[in-house]
């Protein structure tokens, strides 16, 4: 099931080395994290950072234990197929060339013209950013 889901977010894969690096830094957010929600969150990450390694090809084992693997899923599914979703549909609203595939914290909008530079989208940026907004407002996102 999950590598279905990783195929249909059709996230970029790299090398074992930058799969590794990713789910270190996020393992340490983990362990830094000391509220419950935000912890689940960081959680979240680490279970999202190993299976998109395994996905990419990259069979890490996963850091922590197996409930918490479980634990993690039930919070990854939902954020970060809601931030896919509200990608998705602000780049056809704002007539992207093709679909907009990000998981990045919405939040963090700053970011966005380093996702489309690398996915080469075509679509004005003014307004892509107006749409992001005004989705920010009513779109369900989990932290």
């Amino acid at each position: 099931m999950l590598n279905h889901w990783h195929s249909w977010l059709g996230m970029p894969g790299f090398d074992r080395a930058w799969h590794e690096s990713d789910v270190a830094d996020e393992l340490a957010e983990y362990h830094e994290e000391t509220r419950l929600l935000r912890k689940w969150s960081e959680l979240s990450d680490v279970v999202y950072t190993c299976t998109r390694a395994r996905w990419t090809g990259h069979p890490l084992g996963f850091p922590l234990k197996k409930w918490q693997f479980y634990l993690g899923i039930l919070y990854m599914l939902p954020k970060y197929t809601g931030r896919f979703l509200f990608y998705r549909r602000a780049g056809k609203k704002a007539g992207a060339n093709k679909v907009i595939r990000c998981v990045r914290n919405p939040q963090k909008l700053h970011k966005l013209d380093g996702i489309l530079a690398e996915q080469k989208i075509h679509v004005d940026k003014a307004r892509l950013l107006e749409i992001c907004k005004k989705q920010l407002r009513y779109w369900p996102l989990l932290p």
